[in-house]
């Protein structure tokens, strides 16, 4: 694309139409499931639809709750500057959906729980439940100020709408909505904003690959400019993207979203029974790859186009997360309506996300701080209420915060990095409590606590103090206008003299800069091994927690069922003393005993509780499925 004019087509009518209706549509399932069903009268029905929610919305709402305009923006960009070893994330999907459904969600369910974070209090206390609550409040309010800021930045680029008025018009319809209409008008315009998503960057690939003569000829320029690149096996935990970091590191990223976060628990525990969250969840599966499908091909077709004149280079936008928006104007802005159709993309990944997150922060609120510590006895009107409160000031919060996300850099990175930063000692305490029985409230404390400073360490030190050094692929401005070929002669070598440049540069830097180098993606995978180390160290040092007095629905059978071929016994040897042959189904939380401790909180767990063995067999609970009707030797 030689771009002589450098004319960026602006929104027309049909633009505006397309745009505003899905802003309406949006609007009007809120106010249609405000007043459907049950009228969101009751906390279930505002916070878990009632738990009669069918597969397809469910799986659809967890695809679309994490990925968002960041995914839209922000993977193409991925592409266009680096290659496309970033596809290679998607063999990290194939891991973590089935550790999310065999291992993390069938405890939550069978637990009838509505915050993950209650789980904590059962197995530890509710000191510990409250410190997991806040940390899961601080990582989703920063989540969505970058998620709300990366289509308000696209809207600018392609209107020339102001950013903040974009923040305030899209924060206040999502907020509006899911304030209105719960669980079920969050899923089903999830839904609606998926198949939105999907047709939006669908056609930026089509259009574009036509543009250069299909997509055979989008391969052969990729191939040439250097961005065809999937198996880089470079050890090194410095190296941005290897195969290493984006199929090992990210599963523990992905895992922290998929298992633990609450938004995606909350969204599988709307549903009727285990099996449909698990076939949800397992849904994700296409949904996922087919989504990183299309967005690495808008990638490779958008450097198709710009090969010859970086729009980068001449500052023509301020970052290559602003060039998918500008090459849809460039390329689809002559057909009436396909330009507000992508913003609208833009805008349904963001408004999925921010609902979803609004909803959750709600809920856990309510549960894990509200009704735990500030008024127990509230009625079921007044938390219905003060639910829908929430939502709304956690939607005004997260408007205020989008201004902070404007520093953060490319949005991909900084909100993976989140991930690992925050969720990451998140999975790390969880999968504490259900692996380890051994492990009690003071380790639990140390884990959390002890990963999350180390995170935050390695985090901010690569963002504010010695930022990693993650060279570019190469760019040119050889095919540009005459006029432009005057200020940027070369480009292509300037930017190879710059990047060689700052590998000399390298050794100047001290050796606590290699530390901040590890890439972004192992940051959860630090978090987890922080946690196990210093979880397990703790609890045995001020005494370790008896396995045989755990509540065995609190602690996963998963090691001793993974080797199926083992007799009964041998089995539960691996459960390392936990009495998952005596497991009892139970109605509610309710029902369990609390467990006599020591942090002056009042925990609940797996005290002296009594389980049943009725005849010598184990209990047929889900959790336990491939136990069931065994009968001890």
């Amino acid at each position: 694309m030689s771009d002589s004019a450098y004319e960026v087509p602006k929104f027309q009518v049909w633009d505006y139409v397309v745009f505003s209706g899905l802003l309406c549509v949006s609007a009007g399932i809120g106010v249609y499931h405000a007043f459907a069903g049950g009228r969101q009268s009751t906390t279930k029905e505002f916070l878990l639809a009632d738990k009669k929610m069918n597969v397809a919305p469910v799986a659809m709402s967890m695809l679309a709750s994490f990925m968002s305009a960041i995914t839209l923006m922000g993977n193409p960009a991925e592409i266009y500057n680096y290659g496309t070893q970033f596809f290679i994330i998607g063999l990290s999907y194939a891991l973590v959906i089935p550790a999310a459904a065999h291992i993390y969600i069938p405890i939550f369910y069978n637990l009838n729980l509505t915050s993950a974070y209650e789980y904590l209090e059962l197995r530890f206390s509710k000191g510990v439940r409250l410190a997991a609550c806040c940390t899961f409040i601080l990582q989703m309010v920063f989540y969505m100020a970058i998620v709300l800021y990366a289509p308000a930045l696209a809207l600018n680029q392609v209107t020339g709408l102001n950013v903040w008025i974009s923040v305030l018009s899209v924060g206040l319809v999502c907020t509006f909505y899911t304030a209105l209409g719960g669980m079920k008008a969050v899923m089903y315009t999830d839904l609606l904003q998926i198949i939105i998503m999907f047709a939006g960057i669908i056609a930026v690939v089509i259009k574009g690959s036509m543009d250069v003569g299909g997509f055979s000829e989008v391969w052969r320029i990729a191939g040439e400019g250097d961005r065809l690149e999937l198996f880089n096996f470079d050890p090194d935990p410095r190296v941005r993207h290897t195969f290493w970091t984006l199929t090992f590191g990210a599963t523990f990223t992905w895992l922290a979203i998929y298992a633990v976060n609450q938004a995606q628990v909350q969204r599988a525990l709307s549903t009727p029974s285990l099996r449909h969250a698990q076939i949800a969840i397992y849904l994700n599966i296409p949904g996922l790859i087919g989504l990183l499908v299309v967005t690495v091909g808008c990638g490779l077709v958008i450097y198709a186009n710009y090969k010859g004149c970086d729009p980068v280079t001449l500052k023509r936008v301020v970052s290559a997360d602003q060039l998918v928006p500008l090459f849809v104007m460039e390329s689809l802005g002559a057909f009436p309506g396909v330009p507000g159709l992508f913003v609208s993309a833009i805008f349904s990944g963001a408004l999925s996300t921010l609902s979803s997150g609004f909803n959750s922060l709600s809920a856990i609120t309510l549960h894990d701080i509200i009704k735990s510590y500030i008024k127990k006895d509230m009625t079921e009107k007044q938390a219905t209420l003060t639910a829908k409160l929430l939502a709304v000031g956690f939607g005004i919060l997260c408007i205020a915060l989008s201004y902070v996300a404007s520093f953060l850099g490319g949005i991909l990175q900084a909100a993976l990095a989140l991930f690992g930063i925050v969720g990451g000692p998140l999975l790390g305490l969880f999968t504490l409590a259900m692996f380890f029985p051994w492990a009690n409230w003071k380790g639990a404390y140390a884990a959390l606590f002890g990963s999350l400073t180390t995170t935050l360490w390695v985090g901010l030190g690569a963002i504010l103090q010695y930022k990693p050094i993650n060279p570019m692929k190469p760019f040119s401005t050889d095919e540009c206008s005459v006029n432009n070929m005057t200020v940027f002669t070369n480009s292509s070598t300037m930017m190879s003299e710059l990047q060689n440049a700052t590998t000399t540069l390298a050794p100047d830097r001290p050796p606590i800069a290699e530390w901040y180098g590890v890439s972004y993606l192992y940051y959860s995978t630090i978090a987890i091994i922080m946690s196990l180390i210093l979880g397990l160290t703790v609890s045995f040092i001020t005494g370790a927690q008896d396995p045989k007095q755990i509540d065995p629905r609190l602690v996963t059978p998963f090691v001793a069922n993974l080797f199926c071929c083992l007799s009964a016994e041998k089995k539960k040897a691996l459960w390392c003393g936990v009495r998952h042959d005596q497991v009892e189904t139970m109605s509610s939380t309710e029902e369990m005993a609390p467990m006599k401790s020591n942090d002056g909180d009042s925990p609940r767990s797996n005290g002296d509780v009594t389980f049943v063995d009725e005849n010598g067999k184990f209990s047929s609970n889900e959790i336990y499925p491939d136990l069931k009707d065994t009968k001890l030797e």
